[in-house]
């Protein structure tokens, strides 16, 4: 890992999450994408969970073309981080195979949860167990199967250690994190719009069943180099959170051009011990909510965004730098039921969700600061966008009663 003696760069955290706005394109018009593809946070993969999804994500990133439900022939969806279906761009599949990987044995452990432990009590290795899953995954698939039938196949032909009684299925099957992370490996993909999920194989893709590990992967997918692209100011434990993989791995995978920076005016839940950026962004980040006030002089109204309860924006390890309220915290990142979040200019101003009748759509608003007039409207021209996303007949924007407490 760099170790760099130099003080490190101090930092606002307006300059920080003004940088992360704009790295991840969320300042960007409507429309203002030249493709589907023509979007940054594809290097790291965008999510698709939620009501809207990975095409929402993309759409207000400016993304053209993207609706509920479906993907351009330009992108692709598969398992990866966290065992998440995330959307990149179909050419970049072969290369996300290997970004994605784990960056060692002990990393494989990590993100493998409960499997670890019976696997190697039967003196298995993590790694071998998923290219021994992947192998038979790429085998059952030949032509698109859901996947509670590619499950049932799959536990015919794994060894013991590889399955598990499922209390909630009533049976047994592969450890859900082995069979999820295996897809990829195995050059499968999954069907958008499907559920259950139905995968298939990725035409002309030749799998790599664990060929080559996490830190082998070009610069422009490295995961551990995107999470600081995108979350400038990051600290290692951040960014092993994001992969669920082991501080160890990541500290051995660290850039050598990233260095120390630091929030001067950061909340005391909002410290960890050392900060990073890449080196290219670190100037760039000093100073950065003042340029953006001076490109849009004599404004009062905020660029806004409605993003989905799992857009990258959200995603950050570090919540006490976008969220410092304890309440409202865990209000916007609840285990069930996630709101989406309003956001003006970086900052979080309030939560959403949207209600559907028919073809007739709300969003349920719940402001945490009062909103001015210019504030609202733009509110309102964003649950447009939702609209016209959706193709609802028609929209209307309600705040709810009561907002979380401080």
């Amino acid at each position: 890992m760099t170790s760099s003696s130099a003080a490190p760069t101090p930092l606002s955290r307006a300059d920080v999450l003004t940088a992360r706005w704009h790295a991840q394109q969320l300042d960007r018009a409507p429309g203002a994408a030249d493709s589907p593809g023509d979007v940054s946070v594809l290097d790291l993969g965008v999510q698709d969970t939620g009501p809207d999804g990975a095409a929402w994500g993309l759409a207000v990133r400016g993304a053209p073309g993207v609706a509920p439900g479906s993907l351009p022939p330009g992108l692709a969806l598969a398992w990866t981080l966290r065992g998440a279906p995330h959307v990149y761009r179909r050419a970049d599949l072969a290369d996300v195979a290997v970004a994605t990987a784990p960056l060692s044995e002990a990393d494989a452990a990590k993100r493998v949860f409960d499997a670890s432990k019976p696997l190697r009590a039967a003196g298995l290795a993590v790694l071998d167990a998923l290219r021994t899953e992947a192998r038979v995954e790429r085998e059952l698939v030949v032509d698109p199967s859901v996947k509670g039938d590619l499950s049932t196949r799959l536990t015919q032909r794994l060894p013991e250690p590889h399955l598990r009684w499922c209390r909630s299925c009533g049976a047994t099957h592969s450890y859900e994190q082995t069979f999820r992370l295996a897809a990829l490996q195995a050059g499968l993909e999954l069907e958008p719009g499907t559920s259950p999920p139905v995968l298939r194989r990725v035409p002309g893709l030749e799998p790599s069943f664990y060929g080559r590990l996490g830190g082998e992967a070009p610069p422009r997918l490295d995961v551990v180099r995107g999470y600081l692209r995108f979350f400038p100011a990051a600290s290692v434990q951040d960014v092993a959170g994001f992969l669920d993989a082991p501080v160890k791995d990541v500290r051995a995978h660290w850039p050598d051009d990233a260095v120390r920076v630091e929030i001067t005016d950061a909340e005391p839940g909002a410290r960890p011990a050392e900060r990073w950026a890449l080196a290219d962004d670190a100037e760039r980040l000093r100073g950065a909510a003042a340029r953006h006030r001076d490109a849009h002089p004599g404004t009062d109204a905020p660029v806004v965004r409605l993003v989905g309860p799992y857009d990258l924006y959200l995603q950050l390890r570090d919540r006490a730098t976008l969220v410092a309220d304890e309440a409202r915290a865990k209000d916007l990142w609840r285990v069930l039921g996630r709101p989406g979040a309003v956001l003006a200019d970086g900052e979080v101003v309030g939560t959403w969700r949207p209600r559907a009748s028919g073809r007739r759509l709300m969003v349920l608003t719940d402001p945490w600061v009062p909103w001015e007039a210019g504030l609202t409207d733009a509110v309102a021209e964003q649950a447009e966008r939702l609209r016209a996303f959706r193709d609802a007949a028609s929209v209307t924007v309600s705040s709810a009663e009561t907002a979380p407490t401080r």
